[in-house]
């Protein structure tokens, strides 16, 4: 049996853009993949109207708390993924790293979050596939 591939995604706040990506990638990998999020600058909460777009396709984010990236889970992680581009981390990536551009969407409504979750579902995909996984968990 093969290990799971650690990702890690890495935004501001780790509030919204973050919680899309690792929310989304532990929804289609299942198995395959162990996907975690990280602020450079954390929020005190998950961005409510992020919670729900990921609600609306089943995805439990109940226990999602921001939390601050730490220069260990870069060495320890397969894959950072940055949902921003140059974000100042706290040491090296050890592991491969991808910069990702995704707007903040910390003052968003629904439609626009929904769209955002959409696009990243859609790199997501591409992500996955890249890696060898496939799968429509998420339309």
């Amino acid at each position: 049996m093969t290990q799971p591939t650690t990702v890690l995604f890495i935004c501001t706040h780790n509030a919204g853009r973050s919680q899309l990506g690792a929310h989304l990638l532990g929804h289609l990998g299942g198995e395959v993949f162990v996907a975690t999020s990280a602020g450079v600058s954390p929020a005190d909460a998950i961005n409510p109207v992020v919670a729900t777009s990921l609600q609306e396709l089943g995805i439990d984010t109940s226990a999602a708390e921001p939390r601050a990236v730490t220069a260990d889970e870069l060495l320890a992680v397969d894959v950072v993924v940055l949902m921003k581009p140059g974000l100042s981390l706290p040491g090296p990536v050890a592991g491969e790293l991808v910069e990702w551009s995704f707007p903040d969407p910390s003052n968003w409504e629904a439609d626009g979050v929904r769209e955002l979750r959409d696009a990243v579902a859609d790199r997501i995909r591409g992500f996955a596939e890249r890696l060898g996984v496939r799968g429509d968990a998420y339309a």
